[in-house]
């Protein structure tokens, strides 16, 4: 094969090779995709239902949810598909989608959980500058940023990993198309503008990173001042797994696109491709709401108003 447009479909890698296996990943990859499902999308009603979680970080929370289910949607169904069918092809351009639209929602969402991070410090640490910091106008540009710069990037990623010849065959050995995969089959030097490009993204959100975890040491440090130890207890649990969940997020992810591929193992890329793509859309609905006692409020009342209409 001469070049990537001498084929027309990839063929990803199979979880696994018995109709039984196939279907055990079928019924588990359902499992956890209904899950995605379920939490972010009560999060995302009760935000939108409720009067009173129309602030911040409730905004910030819907955009998260809306991130996480397009995110797991990109990569999850397409795999069950494969799995129930006993096939592996995806088509050329399904392939470019999946990489796009991975690339595009991570990279929003990693932006949105920075953003994030600001917002708790300023409520904790800066409380009475909260309103003039966090005005509904500003809060939406924040977003929009995020939004726009995860799309403007993921559009030059796509453009550049598709431009790049592919002469090592078309089996992409992955669950879903990702990038560095795919340079995997590149047979010229041509891939390495795109590497260089993967290691400004990475050194962006290690920057990113380092800001989330400055605001949270600021945060834990005004949090112990807190003569209450109910009062410390509460900020501890809602702050840690938010820093865990990213802190996984971003290893994972940076460790994929930039791991040596002396590093490289089918069974390693696969554990390390599901801890970045698959856990954390279904996980941050689970850490958001198990402390908020207004968000398990508003949910408890939007099921009571459910059960009201049958």
């Amino acid at each position: 094969m001469s070049n990537s447009s001498s084929f027309n479909e990839f063929l990803l890698l199979p979880f696994a090779d018995t109709w039984e296996l196939q279907l055990l990943h079928f019924s588990l990859f359902l499992g956890i995709y209904l899950a995605a499902l379920l939490g972010n999308g009560l999060i995302i009603t009760a935000v939108a239902c409720d009067h009173r979680l129309h602030t911040p970080m409730y905004f910030f929370l819907l955009n998260l949810s809306l991130l996480d289910l397009g995110s797991i949607s990109t990569t999850v169904p397409k795999s069950m598909a494969n799995s129930l069918w006993d096939t592996r092809a995806i088509s050329y351009s399904g392939c470019a989608a999946q990489i796009f639209f991975l690339f595009f929602l991570s990279l929003a969402e990693f932006y949105l959980l920075t953003v994030m991070a600001y917002d708790r410090f300023v409520a904790i640490c800066r409380p009475l500058h909260y309103g003039t910091l966090m005005g509904s106008r500003t809060c939406v540009k924040m977003a929009a940023a995020a939004w726009a710069s995860g799309f403007l990037y993921a559009v030059l990623h796509t453009a550049n990993t598709f431009s790049i010849p592919l002469c090592q065959g078309n089996t992409v050995v992955q669950f879903f198309c990702e990038i560095p995969q795919i340079l995997k089959l590149s047979c010229s030097d041509a891939y390495l503008r795109e590497v260089g490009l993967l290691v400004v993204g990475a050194c962006l959100s290690l920057g990113c990173f380092v800001f989330i975890v400055l605001s949270y040491v600021q945060i834990f440090t005004a949090v112990l001042r807190i003569p209450s130890e109910q009062g410390q207890h509460k900020a501890f649990s809602m702050c840690l797994p938010h820093l865990a969940v990213v802190s996984l997020f971003v290893s994972t992810g940076i460790f994929a696109y930039l791991k040596p591929p002396s590093l490289s193992s089918p069974a390693l890329d696969l554990v390390v491709a599901v801890l970045y793509s698959v856990v954390p859309p279904t996980l941050n609905p689970l850490i958001y709401s198990m402390r908020n006692k207004e968000l398990k409020e508003a949910l408890r009342k939007l099921i009571q108003w459910a059960q009201s209409q049958h």
